[in-house]
């Protein structure tokens, strides 16, 4: 079975997580997609570990299901030969910024004249309409613009980056959902259209949605933070043996809460029993949560949260995730015969259809590995391929028959 965008073809000039993530997920759910590198390649290969260079455990895990292509997009031939690709494709997506775009012959109205109803998708730090928009963006950068990090610290600690390339990951996501909504309003419509995916002011609508807090009102009824997530004790909890998760969050979990652990007296406390006094008490009960849970060791505390229905987890460490029982049993986590890297283990796609499930088709590949196939493709002759190669053009990369297939 064919997965849902299966027949839908994307151009992807994005780099590191910002982009990549994103059209990885349109090839999981069966795009053909063609990543178009630079001759010293996307940075993110360059990341170690690795077993070769340029295959970076990085780019292993964002870079599936993608054919890869080197273009010098300096020279006009590499321009020429991208706006090709771009006039048989349904999607351009680029991370580079629009400046740069433009000077290189590149931007909307470029890859309109070739593609009228190409979408055209910018995923940039800063949007076009503000006073930062010719800046270069990470996402370290965007933490701290969006309030992310200042979020971190809670109501008194220094600001404090979330320990993932969090913003970067989000934004790819939602890059997904702009190209495949504009895909359906083609479908629609026949229109292609430009879209601008800008990271700060995405992120400052992800953050603001607990984070505004009294300032939604006019006037205002208090400051910005939700404060169940900004006080101390929000973390997990020690337990004798190890860490856990404890949430109770309704009115009946917190009463079922304080009967399993022996605190009948807080069973009908005011800041159990009222939402709002809980609200604007919770910092005091989860101080209270803390002090409980570290009498208890971790596999007694879970039994009795698991028997009285009660939000819990253990706390995972990186190296317990392939072991933990659900996550096995989802298989989460797979492992493959790269043809130039060996063994290599990927987390699957986890979103299912019933009809059109998306799979891992191509394992990430070597830089250029396309590059031939790709410009075949394209109406290119062999002659012309070699004449491009010669020049820096673009890059032979081929490994056994440059397919890296997923067969396990």
């Amino acid at each position: 079975m064919a997965g849902p965008l299966s027949g839908y073809r994307i151009i992807d000039l994005t780099t590191v997580f910002l982009g990549p993530v994103g059209v990885q997920i349109m090839g999981d759910l069966g795009a053909d997609i063609i990543k178009v590198e630079t001759p010293d390649g996307d940075i993110i290969r360059h990341v170690a570990p690795y077993r070769n260079p340029g295959m970076g455990h990085a780019f292993l895990s964002g870079n599936r299901n993608k054919r890869c292509i080197v273009l010098d997009l300096k020279q006009a031939g590499g321009r020429e030969a991208l706006l090709r690709l771009i006039s048989t494709a349904d999607v351009f997506i680029s991370s580079v910024r629009p400046a740069a775009l433009a000077r290189l012959g590149l931007d909307y109205e470029a890859c309109q004249a070739v593609n009228r109803e190409v979408i055209y998708v910018s995923v940039v730090g800063f949007g076009r309409d503000g006073p930062y928009a010719a800046r270069p963006a990470y996402d370290d950068i965007i933490q701290g613009t969006s309030g992310m990090a200042a979020m971190q610290g809670g109501r008194d600690g220094p600001p404090r980056f979330v320990n993932s390339s969090i913003t970067d990951k989000i934004l790819s996501q939602v890059s997904a959902y702009a190209t495949i909504a504009a895909l359906l309003h083609r479908e629609r419509t026949g229109e292609g259209q430009e879209i601008e995916v800008p990271m700060l002011e995405t992120m400052v609508g992800f953050n603001m949605m607990e984070h505004q807090s009294g300032q939604v009102f006019d006037p205002p009824l208090g400051g910005m933070g939700y404060e169940r997530t900004m006080v101390e004790y929000r973390r997990p909890y020690a337990t004798k043996d190890g860490y856990v998760c404890v949430l109770p969050y309704s009115t009946k979990h917190w009463r079922a809460f304080w009967r399993v652990v022996g605190r009948e007296d807080m069973i009908d406390d005011p800041r159990v029993m009222d939402p709002k006094t809980r609200s604007e008490k919770i910092g005091e009960l989860y101080v209270m949560v803390a002090d409980i849970v570290k009498d208890w060791t971790t596999a007694d505390l879970l039994d009795v949260l698991e028997k009285a229905d009660i939000p819990h987890g253990k706390v995972n460490m990186f190296e317990d995730l392939p072991d933990d029982p659900h996550i096995k049993a989802a298989g989460i986590f797979r492992e493959f015969d790269h043809p130039s890297e060996g063994r290599i283990r990927l987390t699957d796609v986890p979103v299912k259809f019933s009809k059109s499930p998306g799979e891992i088709r191509r394992l990430p590949a070597v830089l250029g590995a396309h590059s031939v196939e790709v410009l075949r493709e394209a109406g290119y002759s062999e002659s012309e391929i070699e004449a491009m190669t010669e020049a820096g053009i673009t890059l032979d990369g081929r490994v056994g028959d440059g397919r890296e297939s997923a067969a396990e």
